[in-house]
């Protein structure tokens, strides 16, 4: 993605797919520290994409925001670290 950071997506839930508002973006697996090698992938001109390494149907929904997903915990979010 030009111009900003790469999407990134995991499937903590478990589910058979995922809707997302971007073709390009990373497949994360499931969240830290149980995550599968961090994976770009890009849809080219198609509309769905399958993770090689977890098996993730990604389907690309244009109604959806870059920073959207269906399920909405689908997008991985760095947790905040603390001030010490």
């Amino acid at each position: 993605m030009a111009g900003g950071k790469t999407p990134e997506f995991c499937n903590e839930a478990g589910v058979r797919e995922i809707r997302i508002g971007v073709k390009e973006f990373e497949c994360i697996g499931a969240a830290p520290p149980f995550d599968h090698p961090h994976v770009f992938l890009d849809m080219g001109r198609d509309s769905e994409i399958v993770c090689p390494y977890c098996s993730t149907l990604y389907r690309h929904d244009a109604g959806l925001k870059a920073d959207e997903s269906v399920p909405a915990e689908a997008l991985w979010h760095e947790p905040r670290k603390q001030a010490v």
